[in-house]
């Protein structure tokens, strides 16, 4: 029986059209502005939801924030330009930086 409600469950999620397009509405998350900010949306947005910064920002301080970034493009393989990487980090430090 336990199956049989999993192997349910799971259809109902695969099944197209049953999950609104607006519950993956990027434009609905507003992160705060600055300097970087257009860096951050373009290069984090790409692999997962920017949810996460203002979610995990009481956690991570700079130096967290630089491990984060330095996980992303080493071991995910996330694919973020060098050159973004300091606009990045320093946007996301002073704006979702814990103390």
């Amino acid at each position: 029986m336990r199956h049989l409600l999993l192997v349910a469950a799971l259809a109902t999620l695969a099944a197209p059209g049953l999950v609104s397009p607006a519950a993956a509405d990027e434009a609905q998350i507003k992160l705060k502005d600055g300097p970087g900010k257009e860096a951050v949306e373009t290069n984090c947005a790409g692999c997962h939801s920017l949810d996460y910064i203002p979610m995990n920002s009481p956690f991570l301080d700079r130096g967290k924030w630089d491990a984060t970034i330095k996980k992303m493009i080493g071991p995910l393989g996330a694919p973020i330009d060098a050159k973004d990487v300091p606009a990045i980090l320093d946007y996301l430090a002073k704006n979702y930086g814990s103390s």
